[in-house]
């Protein structure tokens, strides 16, 4: 990542952070005085936002840091940690919540629905800002250029073109998604606060607030899921989401002077970085010519899957578990 870009993306969560301070003070006291549990799991969602904005934040400036003798692909993995960590600060909220529903719910408490209201809205102004600030952003390493036709070259050698919503989805930055995650469920939280403000302000009603409770519970818990998988997927080294190893090999397969692919391996080392491992068999003509099947096996890698971390081995026949079949 470049390091105005950098820079840019750590001001963004500065400032998300501050608003996001401000709000939870706000619904706070807020639920305090008016007696709304709605409110306060919402605050209580709002103090997740911030523990998971400055854990982004932390994760962005380590991650920045360069690659040294003991870590050769540099701090990246800790946006997935920390990824990781926000996934399950959301999971416990949500748990918390619905607890505090259930109790609730077997014992009401007089709630004063106005000023519910209206910290409410407050809330969700704030957090549609932050939400805004937060995916405002696009990375560089976002921009992916679909290709509606298929090259001369691809036509040629039968080579599919990759799809595009898989191209798009293994470059998103899961540290960056999972904070914004969190800030968009709690202005949903709030939406839904704001209706049970309502609702109780014409029905009097007071077990409206605790059933919105467990549907932001609820909300939250969503949240958490698509968080720890992403995060998950990437720690045990799974194949990036939308990327097709079958796909892959036969493309590489496809290429003129190539008589096979094993050993093929493709895993991230982060949201943004894919790395590619594989065993190519050439025939006679590729042995002759390596350097130019590297640059052509390369460019296909890069051009259409956008994997340019690459360690290619050359075979002039399959050697699996370090046995050759050569006669």
């Amino acid at each position: 990542m470049l390091a105005h870009e950098n820079a840019g993306i750590q001001r963004r969560f500065v400032w998300s952070m501050i608003f996001t301070a401000l709000i939870l003070v706000a619904e706070v006291i807020g639920g305090l005085v008016s007696g709304s549990l709605a409110l306060l799991s919402d605050a209580a969602h709002v103090f997740m936002d911030l523990f998971a904005l400055g854990l982004s934040l932390l994760a962005l400036r380590l991650s920045s840091m360069p690659a040294d003798d003991r870590h050769s692909f540099g701090w990246h993995r800790l946006e997935v940690f920390a990824a990781l960590i926000n996934g399950i600060t959301l999971l416990v909220i949500a748990i918390g919540i619905w607890v505090e529903a259930v109790n609730r719910w077997n014992h009401p408490v007089a709630i004063h629905s106005m000023e519910m209201l209206i910290i409410a809205v407050i809330g969700l102004v704030v957090n549609v800002v932050v939400a805004f600030t937060l995916g405002g952003h696009e990375h560089d390493h976002d921009h992916v250029h679909e290709h509606t036709l298929e090259t001369e070259h691809d036509h040629a050698n039968g080579i599919e073109s990759a799809p595009a919503r898989g191209q798009q989805s293994v470059r998103k930055d899961i540290n960056l998604n999972s904070a914004f995650l969190h800030v968009v469920g709690d202005a949903i939280s709030s939406v839904g606060v704001i209706l049970a403000a309502l609702l109780i302000q014409f029905t009097k009603l007071l077990w409206i607030d605790p059933l919105i409770s467990i549907l932001i519970g609820v909300i939250i818990l969503v949240s958490a899921y698509r968080v720890l998988r992403s995060a998950l997927h990437i720690l045990v080294e799974g194949v990036p989401e939308g990327l097709s190893i079958h796909k892959i090999q036969e493309n590489l397969s496809a290429l003129p002077d190539v008589s096979g692919v094993h050993d093929l391996h493709v895993w991230s080392i982060c949201s943004g970085t894919i790395a590619l491992s594989a065993h190519i068999v050439l025939d006679e003509t590729g042995e002759a010519q390596q350097t130019h099947m590297m640059q052509e096996i390369k460019g296909l890698l890069s051009e259409k899957y956008q994997i340019e971390h690459t360690t290619i081995q050359f075979e002039a026949c399959p050697c699996l578990n370090g046995q050759c079949n050569c006669n």
